[in-house]
């Protein structure tokens, strides 16, 4: 106990009743103190760390989640990342509480090659994948040996592919499913080229190519529009709902942390809806 604050006259001790009176308030506001700083260390574990992409995941979570949890009584902190390997890995060791940067397949291939376990808590949104201009234009007349830039990780990879399927431009073997690469292609009429690179190169290099194919958030993040696309993904398909929302993701032990609940609840509701389409239009949609 931290009585350093505290002055008790010995004029005070009038008699032994009094005393124990004055022994009574100096424990009391010894309490005090000592409660203040328990809720310091309170106010201190509701600190919530949670890591993303830069947008539109970040700006999200500062923007729209942040202010709600504050109401709360939990800090969040945004910590960005401009890749897809270490959000999981800082998740896993404990440097950060939770990440929302992926999907949900991108989750599971993730854990499969890693043999970690981190888990889902919750979807909220997903980015519809969009073709982009780069020296061509015209989707519906691609030129023989138009050269497509697409993700080299598996699961944006094949998901870049099965929408070119989509728009008749090649033909995948039928085993080939959300983790096709060009060697699964059975059909090329147009003898197609690709570009496999790291997905957040691509909307660097879209120039370089005839066509790329970009995932939403690094879309983005360069400021292009899915309006301005020559093609998108329909969103309400099932592979895109089941396969492609944006989730938190954290660890087993804190999947039921009250903070992290807190957050997912904020992001799961029709005023978050609302800021979605005010804020990214079609871009960003609501997975719930």
């Amino acid at each position: 106990m931290n009585f350093q604050n505290a002055s008790v006259s010995r004029r005070s001790f009038i008699a032994g009743a009094a005393g124990l009176l004055a022994a009574g308030s100096l424990a009391a506001c010894s309490s005090g103190q000592s409660s203040s700083g328990t809720g310091s260390a309170a106010a201190e574990s509701k600190t919530l760390t949670v890591g993303a992409s830069p947008s539109p995941h970040a700006v999200i979570l500062n923007d729209y989640a942040a202010p709600i949890l504050a109401d709360k009584g939990i800090e969040l902190k945004v910590k960005e990342y401009t890749d897809y390997i270490q959000p999981n890995k800082d998740t896993s060791s404990g440097a950060i509480d939770a990440n929302y940067f992926q999907h949900i397949n991108y989750l599971n291939n993730y854990n499969d090659e890693n043999g970690t376990d981190l888990v889902n808590v919750g979807k909220i949104h997903f980015e519809p994948m969009g073709v982009f201009a780069g020296k061509s234009s015209d989707i519906d007349n691609v030129a023989d040996g138009a050269t497509f830039g697409v993700p080299n990780d598996p699961t944006n990879e094949g998901r870049a592919l099965l929408l070119l399927q989509d728009l008749g431009l090649i033909t995948l073997s039928d085993d080939a499913g959300i983790t096709a690469t060009p060697n699964d292609i059975v059909k090329n009429p147009k003898n197609l080229q690709f570009s496999e690179q790291e997905a957040a190169a691509l909307p660097r290099t879209v120039n370089d190519v005839d066509f790329a194919v970009i995932n939403g958030n690094y879309a983005i993040d360069a400021g292009l529009k899915l309006e301005d696309a020559v093609a998108q993904e329909d969103a309400t398909s099932d592979v895109i709902q089941k396969e492609y929302a944006n989730i938190i993701v954290t660890t087993p032990a804190l999947k039921d942390d009250e903070r992290i609940t807190a957050l997912v609840a904020a992001l799961q509701t029709d005023d978050f809806k609302k800021y979605l389409a005010d804020t990214f239009g079609d871009a960003v949609q609501a997975a719930f």
